[in-house]
């Protein structure tokens, strides 16, 4: 059964017969504005969380992949200059 504001207010007005106008105001404004179904829960949170947290991961994983490739080839090349610098320079001596 799907809750409306229809029914709310028929709720409200029976609470308020029994109950009184503030306390039944007071119990219905602890209700949910909406269905249970579309409120919220902590275990939904933190199943949202870890799949952002996992999306991070990946993420950073590709960064630093790429980065030590990088430095490879940059330390790569920087050893095989100086190393053909020395050869050459032996060469001329």
């Amino acid at each position: 059964m799907a809750i409306d504001e229809g029914s709310r207010h028929r709720l409200f007005k029976r609470l308020e017969d029994l109950l009184g106008e503030q306390e039944a105001s007071t119990l219905m404004a602890h209700l949910p504005p909406v269905g249970w179904a579309d409120v919220v829960t902590k275990t939904d949170l933190d199943l949202k969380f870890e799949a952002f947290e996992s999306r991070i991961d990946a993420k950073l994983n590709r960064v630093e992949s790429r980065l030590l490739r990088m430095m490879f080839i940059s330390n790569s090349t920087a050893v095989l200059t100086v190393g053909g610098l020395a050869f050459a320079a032996a060469r001329l001596v």
